[in-house]
């Protein structure tokens, strides 16, 4: 049913469009449109409409992380993208018990596999262990990220300077 509802509304934005562009393509643009003598504007192309199935893209914001072996690993509370935009990490909200005591750690992209999440109950799998992930440095916003990557092991750092 909601497919075939969003095929109606895209149905009908491309027809909003198209009739758009037929009025641009006649040569008298309105009134309040008119462009400055001498610049001829072309009008602006329509934007893409890309259709994605129910089943197929899903949020994972507040999602639920296991590990392989099934232990709770947290949940998604943000994605880190490059200057480019290009989604290289997301946050995950470990440890504690009702957000008492949990803290955020960074995990690779990578690490991270969405097999099955058809339904807002599928987890999603990090490829880490727990013990990895308790050792992961805490994630803290404007400080440089440290990201901790499903290749080799972690081991905690000891600073004390």
């Amino acid at each position: 049913m909601r497919a075939r509802i969003l095929m109606v509304l895209v149905a009908g934005a491309l027809a909003v469009f198209a009739a758009a562009r037929a009025a641009d393509d006649s040569g008298s643009p309105p009134a309040s449109k008119a462009a400055p003598q001498g610049a001829a504007k072309e009008p602006a192309p329509p934007p893409s409409v890309t259709v994605i199935g129910a089943r197929d893209a899903h949020g994972i914001l507040g999602r639920e992380v296991r590990s392989a072996a099934n232990e709770d690993m947290g949940r998604i509370v943000d994605v880190i993208v490059d200057r480019e935009g290009t989604v290289r990490a997301a946050v995950i909200d470990f440890g504690g018990f009702l957000g008492v005591g949990s803290r955020k750690i960074v995990v690779d992209w990578n690490a991270l596999h969405f097999g099955s999440v058809a339904n807002k109950s599928d987890s999603i799998t990090l490829e880490l262990t727990k013990e990895q992930v308790t050792a992961a440095p805490e994630y803290k916003e404007d400080t440089p990220l440290i990201v901790l990557g499903a290749a080799g092991s972690l081991h905690p750092w000891e600073f004390d300077h």
